[in-house]
């Protein structure tokens, strides 16, 4: 440490300041390396003396070794805090069916206690910001908010869920499809919903308000039983898959308007937190979660949804 303290400072006076320790034990300590290494470590001819080509390599090892001792150190004490933690996660429920058992076991390694919270968007985000949560993972547009870092997750692209039952070769325009099966929507005040309702203006269908629900639970419930199609996202699918074989899933840009067709739909999850209050872990939590949903939960999805060679998500690398 003296020696690497005296070639960073340029000087012995500085160093010594540096080290809280007289210019003489400096001096001594430089002596002494001198005499272990059987080499001159400075060029005292110089003014100011420099350090001697052995005297380089020496640095160069010495900061190597120092420079692994803080990362050692630095990693005890996150360890040490973090397993001291009470974790407080919370996510919507389409995320916490595929994802929930993924972050249980990433974050039973680091904290005694874990929370799972799941619920609706805003709920969550507010919660975030009220300090109730540690960490939110949510479909919420890459808003600003002061303190709150977020990081993309994945993309899942919205669909037309469809009863299994029918002939849906001949697909034109969400409106023309609702004059003979009924649009169930999601609830106007959900995010979901209120994304549904902009994609339907901004392509110029006008369609009927009938059956509205705020969960997918019961709206794909509908659908399954021939009473409707629903507009809906792969995850949201696979929180209620056991009606999947009562479902045709259908990409939005299968529908066209005139030969036109209809432009693709998605929603972006991300990872909330205080940067200044997790550190490190927030980041691995992020990376076990995107390696996660490419390798294990989009195949599964995919699969279970006769996508084909289309991805049901796109992760964020």
């Amino acid at each position: 440490m003296t020696w690497v303290a005296l070639i960073q400072s340029g000087s012995v006076s500085q160093a010594s300041r540096q080290l809280g320790i007289s210019q003489a034990a400096v001096s001594q300590r430089v002596k002494l390396l001198e005499s272990i290494f059987g080499t001159a470590l400075l060029d005292r001819s110089s003014r100011p003396a420099r350090p001697t080509a052995a005297g380089d390599r020496l640095f160069q090892h010495a900061s190597s070794l120092l420079g692994g001792v803080d990362e050692m150190m630095d990693g005890v004490r996150r360890i040490s805090r973090s397993k001291m933690q009470i974790v407080r996660l919370g996510c919507t429920d389409s995320f916490a069916a595929a994802g929930g058992p993924i972050i249980i076991r990433a974050l039973s390694s680091t904290a005694h206690q874990i929370r799972l919270w799941s619920g609706s968007t805003d709920m969550l985000e507010s919660s975030l910001q009220q300090r109730q949560l540690d960490i939110a993972i949510t479909p919420i547009d890459d808003e600003v908010v002061d303190g709150i870092r977020k990081v993309k997750l994945f993309s899942e692209p919205f669909v037309a869920a469809l009863p299994a039952s029918g002939d849906w070769k001949k697909l034109a325009t969400l409106t023309d499809l609702s004059r003979s099966l009924p649009l169930i929507r999601y609830a106007a005040r959900s995010r979901n919903g209120k994304c549904v309702e902009q994609y339907l203006t901004a392509n110029g269908d006008t369609i009927e308000r009938t059956c509205e629900f705020d969960t997918t639970e019961p709206l794909l419930g509908m659908v399954a039983t021939g009473l409707g199609f629903a507009i809906t996202t792969p995850l949201c699918i696979w929180q209620a898959r056991h009606h999947i074989p009562q479902l045709k899933i259908v990409p939005l840009t299968d529908f066209h308007r005139k030969g036109v067709r209809y432009p693709s739909l998605s929603r972006t999850f991300y990872l909330s937190y205080r940067e200044s209050e997790l550190g490190p872990l927030a980041d691995e939590l992020r990376n076990l979660i995107v390696q996660a949903f490419s390798r294990q939960v989009n195949p599964d999805i995919v699969a279970a949804l006769a996508f084909g060679k289309q991805d049901a998500i796109s992760v964020a690398i």
